[in-house]
C-alpha cells in the first residue's frame, strides 16, 4: 500500500553531521505532513520536527536552531539535516507521514521502520 524508508542514520562523533532522508512509495494520492520523531529507550517517542505541504515547518525545543527539516515534493522525501551533533541526540529516527491513498476517502499517519542514530566517540 504504502511504504515509508529512512535512510542516512549511523554511527558519527560528538559535532559531526548526519542528514537523515525519508521517501514515501505506493498508491499515494496526496502527502500532507511529514516531519521526524525519536525515540530512546525508556522514553517516549518525541516529535523532532514537522513539516507541511505548504513547507510551513516546527521544531521541538531541543533541536529548534540546530536541525533543519525540508522536503521535496516531487521525490515524495522529507529530509533532516542535523549538524554538530551532540550524544544527547542518539536516539532511533522515525518518519511519520500523513497520506491519503488512492482508495482512502480520508489521510492517515503512515510510519518508517526507524533509523538508528548514534553519536558517540
Amino acid at each position: 500500500q504504502v511504504q515509508l524508508v529512512e535512510s542516512g542514520g549511523g554511527l558519527v562523533q560528538p559535532g559531526g553531521s548526519l542528514m537523515l532522508s525519508c521517501a514515501a512509495s505506493g498508491s499515494i494520492h496526496t502527502i500532507n505532513a511529514m516531519g521526524w520523531y525519536r525515540q530512546v529507550p525508556g522514553k517516549q517517542r518525541e516529535l523532532v520536527a514537522g513539516i507541511t505541504s505548504v513547507g510551513s515547518t516546527n521544531y521541538s525545543d531541543s533541536v529548534k536552531g540546530r536541525f533543519t527539516v525540508s522536503r521535496d515534493h516531487a521525490k515524495n522525501t522529507v529530509h533532516l539535516q542535523m549538524p554538530s551533533l551532540p550524544p544527547e541526540d542518539t536516539a532511533v529516527y522515525y518518519c511519520p507521514a500523513d497520506i491519503k491513498t488512492q482508495r482512502a476517502t480520508r489521510p492517515r499517519r503512515f510510519w518508517g521502520q526507524g533509523t538508528q542514530v548514534t553519536v558517540s566517540s
